[in-house]
């Protein structure tokens, strides 16, 4: 026989060992699915500013709100599985970031609340009706990264304005390549340059593509946006300066990692505004009627050390135009 005090203990224990977000359901707390691309630590300082932002609103980690979170470790491929975990999950809200994820938890659910960060035109994809107004399950921020392409085109022209042909470095497991590619091939037609592609979706096929460029003689290169890259960025920066090929990157966090120039999207705060309306959903707000917020802050970054190595002189119209300039 049990008596009443082991039997508590027994039923302690067992709660202890559930899930958090078994738990978080169990009382009441309601609980956000992450959905990720890449592993943890790829995201740490985005995935902290989104947790600021739901504290801000009241809903703190671990005491009234709980995050399930799913990592595709890079492979695109399992990234409709763990989507579909998190609906089974019955989570109040789910955050995809960035298109690769935000496309999969689409396809799980049509009810399932999602916030996402787009790279890419989400009307284009298919996640929402129209910008202003999403008529959905899906709302968020469109970062415009993939629409850069002749932007740090024309950068790098600045810089190598004799470069004959530049090396565009896409990931074919992401759905951007297509639009990314379109988009620079007739950026570079109508400047007169020649454009490579490289195609990388691991490790070895970044080295491969670097070890290409090199071997064809590719005077710069452009990468597109990618979270595989991202997690790669200190790779992109040894490579470049190994080849001695000068990169543009499309966010910040690259320059930090030792790449010679970013400019696009300032991922803060659009991880910020992501948990923003996150929160608001959780209070009851409908993601039909919270209109896709554009980004607007772009970030121009210039890391002069790394200009040092690969032995470039910046002209002083790049430097005069840098949001940041690294030494």
């Amino acid at each position: 026989m049990i008596r009443r005090r082991e039997f508590i203990t027994l039923l302690g224990g067992a709660a202890a060992a559930l899930p958090l977000a078994a738990r978080a359901q169990q009382a009441g707390m309601p609980v956000i699915g992450y959905l990720g691309p890449t592993e943890p630590n790829a995201s740490g300082r985005l995935l902290t500013v989104l947790r600021e932002s739901l504290a801000e609103a009241g809903y703190v980690e671990g005491r009234t709100v709980a995050i399930e979170y799913r990592w595709a470790e890079g492979r695109y491929d399992r990234l409709p599985g763990l989507a579909a975990e998190l609906v089974r999950r019955q989570v109040a809200a789910m955050v995809a970031s960035p298109t690769p994820t935000a496309v999969a938890a689409k396809a799980a659910s049509a009810t399932v609340p999602i916030v996402f960060g787009m790279t890419d035109d989400p009307v284009k994809l298919g996640l929402v009706g129209n910008l202003a107004r999403p008529d959905g399950n899906a709302t968020g921020v469109y970062f415009f990264l993939d629409n850069l392409a002749a932007k740090q085109l024309g950068l790098l022209r600045e810089l190598a304005p004799a470069a004959p042909r530049i090396g565009l470095m896409i990931n074919p497991q992401n759905a951007n390549a297509e639009g990314i590619t379109r988009e620079m091939a007739a950026a570079a037609s109508a400047i007169g340059v020649q454009i490579e592609v490289v195609p990388a979706s691991d490790i070895e096929a970044i080295h491969a593509a670097f070890a290409t460029l090199a071997r064809n003689k590719a005077g710069a290169l452009v990468v597109a946006a990618d979270p595989f890259f991202f997690n790669r960025r200190v790779q992109f920066a040894t490579l470049a300066a190994r080849h001695a090929i000068p990169a543009v990157h499309t966010v910040r966090e690259f320059s930090e990692a030792g790449c010679l120039m970013s400019y696009g999207t300032n991922l803060t705060e659009a991880f910020r505004q992501i948990g923003i309306y996150t929160a608001r959903i959780l209070k009851g707000a409908k993601p039909a009627d919270l209109p896709v917020v554009q980004s607007t802050k772009f970030d121009f970054v210039i890391n002069l050390t790394t200009a040092k190595v690969l032995g470039l002189d910046i002209p002083p119209t790049l430097l005069a135009r840098a949001d940041e300039v690294i030494e």
